[in-house]
């Protein structure tokens, strides 16, 4: 066993009770006697003075002792403190550790549903969407079943928006209460299929109208081509009325002041329906006399041009009477022999619009007969005599008597040359009108052999630009142009696809 220590035992005693402990033991070794009553009395009060001394030193050892455990009894006080510290900081953090955990699994679950309820939505709008475009599908197709009239489409898209009517209330309804699909990726997928469907059912519907209204619009086309096709002979009845009355669209009351270019169109244009309505008579006339057509063809234009179409050779003949007419066209005199013209300028535009607005009220024949010598009945003489070779009147009369006749100053009286004269007379008041301006107008034609121009030139065959194969040459001018200051008035030329050589040409 371990010893025991006295102090742990003993209470320690305090220096003033050591120190009275050494005096009382110093008076006992020198022999200091006490007086009898008194020292014994105060012997006995010294004693009763040290058994206060030993209770002071006592108490006061009991007062430190119990200094000690006060001490003592506070630093169990800190430790216990301490310690109680230590424990709420343990607690606190016990509390903490779980509340972080608690929070990011509520975080991420809170995630999870926004994820979920966005998916639900997009699934309710794409079901939306889909519902609408039946809907528009629908009446895509009750349009369709109108005209014409379809009872049983107009049926089944009346039926059809009922039902997406019903399903977009439905879809309001779970929209409203928040009851979304819960497996929102299928139904995702089925809507955008559904209204897939929906858009090509709509297109479908459309192409059908569009293909019903080009088959309306087709039936237009043919009805609009022969109201054009009877326009078309009844122009030709009014222009053969004009003809025979000899008037032009132009106006009376017309000044040399107020002259423009489409007065000069307007007359170019009834000289060139004259001038084929003098060919087709011309024509008419040598098929009555056996003339071989394509012989008389190829020996104006050469043989060296390629026709699209057979009739196309008409076109030669017109050729040769335009060039014939228009010869001459740029010379003031039209090249007549003894024709006298003022040298002023001024004068001659003067006098030139004065013959037309005189000539263009008659009529060709009434004309020549009460002016016989005059300067266009000079220019009929001339151009007749040029224009029909002996040999071609032979053939159609017979005998050369309206050959005679002319060459003795007269004028025969046969339809023949009734549209003779009536030709000559719009080329003459074309003349006239072209000399009439300042500066005056020129004529101009196109060489055998050139490319087309749409500047200068004007197809008379259509069928020339349908042809691939190579680009479309000019044959050979039909009727000339005419340039009138800025304004350029077009030739017409026949358009061919090749020039064959003339075997009489290399020879």
């Amino acid at each position: 066993m371990d010893s025991v220590s006295r102090s742990a035992v003993t209470p320690t005693k305090s220096r003033l009770a050591r120190t009275i402990a050494k005096v009382l033991h110093l008076r006992t070794a020198t022999g200091i006697a006490p007086v009898d009553g008194i020292q014994k009395g105060n012997s006995q009060e010294i004693g009763i003075q040290k058994v206060n001394y030993q209770e002071i030193g006592i108490q006061k050892s009991k007062s430190q002792e119990i200094g000690i455990q006060k001490v003592k009894s506070k630093e169990l006080g800190n430790q216990k403190f301490k310690s109680q510290e230590i424990g709420i900081q343990k607690v606190q953090d016990d509390r903490n550790a779980p509340k972080g955990r608690v929070t990011l699994s509520q975080s991420f679950e809170k995630n999870n549903e926004k994820l979920q309820e966005r998916a639900a939505l997009e699934a309710l709008l794409a079901k939306l969407f889909a519902s609408m475009s039946s809907v528009k599908a629908a009446y895509a197709q009750l349009q369709y079943a109108q005209t014409p009239y379809d009872a049983d489409g107009i049926r089944a898209a009346d039926h059809t928006v009922v039902d997406e009517l019903k399903n977009l209330s439905e879809l309001k309804r779970c929209f409203l209460k928040k009851e979304f699909d819960p497996s929102p990726e299928t139904t995702l997928v089925l809507a955008e299929i559904e209204e897939q469907k929906s858009a090509l059912k709509t297109y479908d519907i459309m192409g059908k109208k569009l293909e019903s209204q080009v088959r309306l619009k087709d039936s237009e086309v043919i009805f609009l081509g022969e109201k054009l096709e009877e326009a078309n002979k009844l122009n030709k009845l009014l222009e053969k009325r004009v003809y025979q009355s000899g008037q032009l669209y132009v106006p009376d009351n017309l000044h040399l002041s107020g002259l423009s270019p489409s007065h000069f169109i307007t007359v170019l244009r009834h000289t060139v329906r004259s001038i084929r309505s003098f060919v087709r008579a011309m024509m008419d006339e040598m098929k009555s006399a056996g003339w071989d057509i394509h012989t008389a063809a190829n020996s104006i234009d050469g043989g060296e041009v390629v026709y699209w179409k057979e009739d196309h050779k008409c076109f030669a003949f017109e050729q040769f009477v335009c060039r014939e007419m228009f010869d001459g066209f740029q010379y003031p005199n039209f090249s007549l022999p003894n024709e006298l013209l003022p040298e002023k300028k001024k004068q001659q535009q003067q006098l030139f619009f004065e013959r037309f607005t005189e000539l263009k009220p008659w009529k060709a024949k009434e004309y020549l007969s009460r002016n016989p010598r005059s300067a266009f009945a000079k220019f009929c003489r001339v151009k007749y005599l040029r224009l029909i070779h002996p040999k071609m009147e032979t053939s159609f009369s017979g005998n050369l008597n309206q050959r005679n006749l002319v060459n003795a100053g007269e004028f025969p009286s046969t339809n023949f040359f009734s549209l003779f004269a009536d030709m000559a007379k719009r080329v003459w008041l074309l003349h006239l009108l072209a000399f009439s301006f300042d500066p005056e107008a020129a004529i101009f034609q196109v060489s055998k052999g050139c490319r087309f121009s749409e500047v200068y030139m004007e197809s008379v065959a259509e069928e020339a630009f349908l042809s691939t194969t190579s680009e479309p040459l000019v044959g050979f001018t039909v009727v000339p142009g005419f340039k009138l200051g800025k304004t350029v008035i077009q030739c017409q030329v026949y358009l061919t696809s090749q020039l064959q050589s003339n075997p009489r040409k290399q020879r």
